[in-house]
């Protein structure tokens, strides 16, 4: 998949060729897609299926910061995935191309008009745009469906309107709701992080580099991996059964993916200040992984972040973590 970071990038892969094919056209989408979820795979499932049956490129334009970072950074929502890991997974929906449109009060002026002819006809020749039927673009949002199939009419561009491709009738604090990422969102601020992976479609997962933390782990016979500079939203303070992927590695080494036991919290029982997720490979103490890149992936919760009197009983506790987290990897 071909990533562009500006509009005169895009606009000489479309000269040139984009794709096994070289198309010169593209079918596009618009959206921010943070967390890819199952209703973005639906969508952008739809947008490869229509460039594959009209020997178009398959396209999306996503933005980069998030616009509510811009327009009100002190509520902007913390984003499940930090944009490297949303174009990875943007890629394996089988997209040709992905634009990652810086931006900015400058872009959010722009009218309906300017937007669709600078992004999506000069840039990235599109022949098809496929969009929700609640899709709102360019200045005050005053962009709307209708709008959009007017522009397509004057561009010459056809729209395809998709409905919402799911529901979850999973409990979040708002009760069911659609697919969305702020759904996903509640469910991992409640640490439900099975129901988010239902909703996501995968295991969510955090990015980050190993960093040394206090080697009281070690000290207590489970020597775990501090995740440093992290990527991606960090569920509620618990203990839950994950993985610790490393992707430096080749698909086939066996200590690519290793089952684990991850914790976020303060640890309480020592009277801590700073908010770490720790991950403890099962059974594995002869791991060198400082300031290597790893992914953390949480599968199923098993308790809320807890106060122990004293380091006994706190002992007793993660050997009972451990095997259950084996029981619920091992399944």
């Amino acid at each position: 998949m071909q990533v562009w970071h500006d509009l005169a990038q895009a606009a000489e892969a479309f000269a040139t060729g984009v794709g096994e094919g070289g198309c010169t056209s593209s079918v596009v989408t618009i959206g921010n897609f943070d967390g890819v979820h199952r209703g973005h795979q639906a969508v952008l499932g739809r947008v490869v299926a229509l460039a594959r049956a009209d020997g178009r490129a398959a396209v999306a334009v996503t933005f980069d910061p998030h616009p509510a970072q811009v327009h009100r950074p002190d509520a902007a929502p913390e984003l499940l995935t930090g944009l490297a890991d949303r174009l990875d997974l943007m890629a394996a929906t089988g997209l040709d191309g992905v634009l990652v449109a810086p931006y900015s009060l400058d872009v959010a002026a722009l009218t309906p008009d300017e937007f669709v002819t600078r992004y999506l006809v000069e840039a990235l020749a599109a022949r098809t745009v496929v969009v929700g039927h609640d899709v709102r673009f360019g200045a005050r949002n005053a962009g709307t469906l209708a709008t959009m199939v007017e522009l397509g009419g004057l561009h010459g561009f056809e729209v395809v309107a998709v409905d919402d491709v799911g529901v979850s009738r999973l409990r979040t604090p708002g009760g069911s709701a659609r697919w969305s990422s702020s759904a996903a969102r509640m469910l991992l601020a409640e640490g439900d992080v099975a129901g988010a992976a239902a909703m996501l479609g995968r295991p969510h997962r955090l990015r980050g580099v190993v960093v040394h933390g206090d080697a009281r782990g070690r000290q207590l016979g489970f020597p775990t991996a501090n995740l440093g500079a992290i990527s991606g939203m960090v569920p509620a303070d618990g203990v839950y059964a994950g993985r610790l992927l490393r992707p430096q590695l080749d698909a086939g080494d066996a200590d690519r993916e290793l089952p684990a036991a991850v914790s976020v919290g303060t640890n309480p029982t020592f009277d801590g200040v700073d908010r770490r997720v720790e991950s403890y490979v099962l059974d594995r103490d002869d791991l060198e992984l400082y300031d290597q890149e790893v992914v953390v992936e949480f599968v199923d919760r098993l308790r809320p972040t807890l106060r122990f009197d004293g380091v006994d009983p706190l002992v007793r506790q993660i050997q009972d973590d451990v095997d259950r987290a084996r029981e619920i990897l091992s399944r």
